[in-house]
């Protein structure tokens, strides 16, 4: 009897040893509330989306660490970017998601996907993959880095103000 106890106990410590929490996945609350997150962006719903950042969030978005925008400065920033697109979402069937627990215990959730978006200056559409990798504590973002190339974007807005600012000169007459 005492051999079957000894063994069950053995059995018990090996599995509880062995079992881990999942360290990645591809269905996770942290990733369902992304997706509400990016639902929220695609609607211009700030405040919706304002309640999915920890009030202390870096916002690190194209910049060094060093650089990163707090959530005032973020939610501003998107706004201002809305103002100029008649329309921008990400392809839902060009996205995907997982999510992470690091050696550190953190738990990431990383995005890839395709935003497209019509600038309202040229009419013209544009397609820029994307990544965004987000932090979550306590199910609220505390951290974001996000990548994705603006270039060609960058130039037409440019050239766009160029034209705005050429147009409204006067040539004066010789």
């Amino acid at each position: 009897m005492k051999e079957l106890a000894s063994l069950g106990l053995a059995v018990v410590i090996f599995i509880a040893c062995n079992q881990q929490s999942k360290l990645y996945t591809q269905q996770s609350p942290e990733i369902e509330i992304y997706k509400e997150v990016l639902e929220a962006y695609e609607e211009r719903d700030w405040k919706t989306m304002e309640t999915h950042y920890a009030d202390s969030a870096k916002i690190i978005n194209n910049v060094m660490e060093k650089d990163a925008k707090n959530l005032k400065q973020f939610l501003a920033q998107k706004k201002e970017d809305a103002s100029q697109f008649s329309n921008w979402d990400f392809a839902v069937t060009q996205s995907e998601y997982e999510m992470v627990v690091n050696d550190k215990g953190e738990t990431w959730v990383n995005f890839w996907g395709i935003w497209k978006g019509t600038y309202k200056a040229n009419n013209k559409v544009y397609t820029i993959p994307t990544h965004i990798t987000t932090q979550f504590v306590n199910e609220k973002i505390v951290r974001e880095f996000g990548y994705w190339d603006v270039s060609e974007l960058t130039k037409d807005i440019q050239e766009a103000k160029i034209d705005e600012i050429s147009s409204s000169e006067e040539i004066p007459e010789n």
